[in-house]
This record gives C-alpha cells, sequence and structure tokens, in this order.
C-alpha cells in the first residue's frame, strides 16, 4: 500500500514540476514576443520624447529653487562667518571661501541647467 502512495506521490510531483516548466517557458516566450513584436521601436521612442519634454517644463522651477537656496546659504552663512569673527576663530577665511563657493556653484548650476536641456536662457 504504501508503495503505490509512493508512486502516485513521485507522479504528482513530477506532474508539478512538468507544469512549473510549462507555465515558465510559456510566460518567457510571450515576452520575447513581445519585444520582437515591437518592430520599429517608435513607443518607446515617443515615450522618452514625451518624459523630455515634460522635464524640460520643470527647469524654470528647479533654475528658482537654485537661486532661492543660494540666496538661503548666503545669508546663513553670512551669519556663521559674523559669529565666527565676533568670537575670533582661527578659520574665518576657509568660512568665507566656504559659502561663496556654495553660492558661486548654486548660481552656475542655476545658469547651467537650461543648457543642460537645451532650453537656452
Amino acid at each position: 500500500m504504501t508503495n503505490r502512495i509512493r508512486r502516485m506521490m513521485s507522479k504528482l510531483a513530477c506532474m508539478k514540476r512538468v507544469q512549473i516548466l510549462a507555465i515558465m517557458l510559456l510566460t518567457c516566450v510571450a515576452t520575447v514576443m513581445a519585444q520582437n513584436t515591437a518592430g520599429d521601436y517608435t513607443a518607446g521612442t515617443n515615450a522618452l520624447t514625451t518624459v523630455a519634454e515634460e522635464i524640460a517644463k520643470y527647469v524654470p522651477i528647479v533654475v528658482k529653487l537654485c537661486y532661492a537656496i543660494a540666496g538661503v546659504v548666503a545669508i546663513v552663512g553670512a551669519i556663521s562667518v559674523y559669529i565666527a569673527m565676533n568670537n575670533e576663530e582661527q578659520d574665518v577665511k576657509k568660512k568665507i571661501m566656504m559659502v561663496v563657493g556654495a553660492c558661486i556653484f548654486l548660481i552656475a548650476a542655476a545658469q547651467a541647467l537650461p543648457l543642460f536641456f537645451g532650453l537656452g536662457n
């Protein structure tokens, strides 16, 4: 009796494996066919063009945001330098250069961003 049950269990296990293999093969073939039936790839090109246009709409907002962040960095940096000067700290020049460098970077990034996306200024 137990040998009969074991044989049935092994047949069921084998059938399940075959079913899983069949499902995997069908899904793999279906995905390959889905990739190859596009042919000229215009759908992907159109999607990328749409995404580029949508991102370009945000460039003026990001430019203004960079200017605003540069202003905040300048104000906070000026206060930090003032406090350092009043406390007679050693590295005041270093703090000044760091604040000026950060502001220059943010302003340069704001100027370069529209050029990166081909919008001009």
